[in-house]
């Protein structure tokens, strides 16, 4: 039975839980599940009664890696247009990385400055990674307890100055550190060794780019990353997996008890290199959007739980940088509204279910990075849900996207699963593309 406070019942065919699919009605008091009930259990008095019929009801997604760039780039995006987006794809949390932004978030003073900048703005509930770079060891501890949800590096180049890379002695020296209080660090990884050994051409062939980040950057960068946590008993997260390659060394890492988790992204597993036309810049990112037979391994990774989550990567810029020549365009896709659709769309294909989906794109973030209210439907998390009509399709058209520049690889494709609405701790904040006023709230690291 639900407890005397549930001032809200949303009813469902097919309410995605823990333990599966199945009917029920969910109970909600004061922004918290209260219970998940039979179907057909009738609403108490004074509560209202939400009915989705077959629509499903899935826990809000969770998308741990979306640059907002907010403030100081804030012609590529904001927490206003960015958590928009987010609300209007059934995103109900996100985690804002650390670069991009000016000041990037490496010290507690520019974590404030950021966190007083997103709070007027956030449409969802909005945490923070914090940065590892050379010049700041000792400023990770205090970023930590200041409610970081963890730290990013990267082992090349950022693309942005203010954001330097670490090499092998440094990442080391972070990890120590990190591993020290209990951190777990994100890792962008691909050996600039690598990196500045292949050939580099300009130009609109996505053939010459596709070449200048190969695979070999990531499955070495990743299995010294996997050696240095094994030495140091260190919890480390490798960002954004692309090449299929490096899967059985992760899972030998895993097997052997390494404490390491991997994401992949929508782009990498929906959209392929022998579909990108030259001079298509708005499908660059790196690492890059690879073959068809390295997806359909990236899948394989997916079904067998060595990649654990999948999470968006939204790393947009204004239009003019992206320019036809692939080596001078600013890599990143941005798909924060569209990585539902787009996942349930080729996981529909490939035999997955939306518990499948929920799992990836809700849960395994949220378990992440330590969110304890989020990620399910299941009594004591907050009532968060994004309701998806998962036969229903629809084309991209990027004018009806919320983030602020409207260039998308995702253009003219047509998707399966319209997101209804968005709910957060049981407030609807997105309805068939109208959004409510910001609601969000800023999060921080349990203590």
């Amino acid at each position: 039975m639900s407890g005397p406070d549930v001032n809200l019942i949303l009813r469902s065919t097919r309410v995605v839980t823990p333990e599966g699919t199945r009917p029920a009605a969910v109970a909600v008091a004061g922004g918290t599940i209260d219970a998940v009930l039979p179907y057909d259990t009738e609403a108490p008095a004074g509560a209202r009664l939400e009915d989705f019929d077959d629509d499903v009801l899935l826990p809000g997604l969770v998308d741990t890696h979306v640059h907002v760039n907010d403030p100081g780039r804030t012609a590529w995006e904001g927490f206003y247009t960015a958590t928009r987006a987010a609300a209007a794809g059934g995103i109900t949390t996100l985690l804002d990385m650390p670069l991009n932004s000016l000041p990037p978030t490496t010290t507690v003073e520019n974590l404030r400055i950021k966190q007083q900048v997103a709070a007027p703005k956030a449409h969802v509930d909005t945490g923070f990674w914090g940065g590892a770079i050379p010049s700041n060891v000792k400023d990770l501890r205090p970023l930590y307890e200041a409610g970081v949800f963890g730290f990013k590096c990267f082992l090349s180049p950022s693309g942005v100055e203010e954001f330097p890379e670490l090499d092998q002695e440094q990442l080391a020296r972070s990890m120590a550190e990190i591993t020290g209080f209990g951190g777990l660090l994100i890792v962008h990884a691909e050996d600039p060794h690598h990196l500045a050994e292949a050939p580099q051409r300009s130009g609109p062939a996505y053939a010459d780019f596709l070449a200048s980040r190969p695979r070999d950057a990531e499955n070495t960068a990743i299995e010294g990353l996997i050696a240095h946590a094994k030495r140091l008993n260190a919890r480390v997260h490798v960002l954004h997996l692309s090449s299929s390659d490096a899967l059985p060394l992760i899972a030998a890492a895993k097997g052997e008890g390494v404490r390491v988790t991997v994401e992949s992204c929508p782009h990498f597993l929906t959209l392929t290199a022998e579909e990108v036309p030259d001079g298509a810049t708005e499908f660059k990112c790196c690492p890059p959007i690879r073959e068809a037979a390295n997806q359909d391994a990236l899948w394989a990774g997916l079904a067998d739980g060595t990649i654990d989550c999948i999470v968006s990567d939204h790393s947009p810029c204004t239009t003019d940088l992206k320019t036809p020549d692939f080596a001078s365009a600013w890599g990143g896709i941005s798909s924060l509204q569209l990585g539902l659709p787009a996942i349930w769309t080729e996981a529909r294909k490939r035999g997955h279910s939306l518990d499948d989906v929920a799992r990836w794109m809700s849960a395994a973030p949220a378990a992440l990075a330590g969110l304890t209210r989020k990620g399910a439907i299941e009594a004591g998390r907050d009532a968060d849900f994004a309701v998806l009509a998962p036969d229903a399709t629809f084309t991209v058209d990027p004018a009806e996207l919320f983030h602020r520049n409207q260039v998308t690889a995702y253009a003219g494709k047509t998707l399966h699963g319209v997101v209804r609405s968005s709910w957060l701790r049981g407030v609807r904040i997105a309805s068939d593309g109208v959004l409510a006023e910001p609601a969000g709230r800023l999060l921080e690291r349990d203590h």
